[in-house]
């Protein structure tokens, strides 16, 4: 019993992180994206689509969080989502015809490690949600 809630919390601990990572780094996306550009050397147009997705996801992270049981159909749509944007920055990265400054690349490496890490953890937290309403 212990471990199940532990493993609840811990879900939705990490669900309130993603869905305030993606608030603030959409409305950052969305706010300023001709400066960001600049910094970064990613497309103001690029930033801006982001921005709308991060919030999407965000608003997604933060009903999962809130409901009283976090459906695993949409905890699933999250987790890909996110593996999903990981493999994208990562691409961005390394295969696209994009050539981002020094602290673009850095921008896109975190991306990549932190919303993989993300991933990783909603998934864990969706196989146990898996596994404990096989055993109910």
């Amino acid at each position: 019993m212990l471990r199940d809630v532990f493993s609840s919390r811990f879900l939705r601990a990490v669900l309130r992180f993603d869905a305030s990572t993606g608030y603030g780094l959409g409305a950052l996306h969305l706010g300023v994206p001709a400066l960001l550009s600049q910094v970064l050397g990613l497309p103001a147009a690029l930033l801006q689509v982001s921005g709308v997705m991060l919030l999407g996801f965000a608003l997604l992270a933060t009903a999962l969080a809130r409901a009283d049981r976090i459906p695993r159909g949409w905890l699933a749509v999250l987790v890909l989502g996110n593996a999903c944007w990981a493999l994208t920055s990562l691409g961005l990265l390394l295969g696209s015809a994009l050539e981002p400054p020094f602290l673009g690349q850095a921008y896109l490496l975190v991306h990549v490690v932190s919303v993989a890490v993300l991933a990783a953890a909603q998934w864990a937290g969706l196989r146990r949600l898996r596994s404990s309403a096989a055993m109910a």
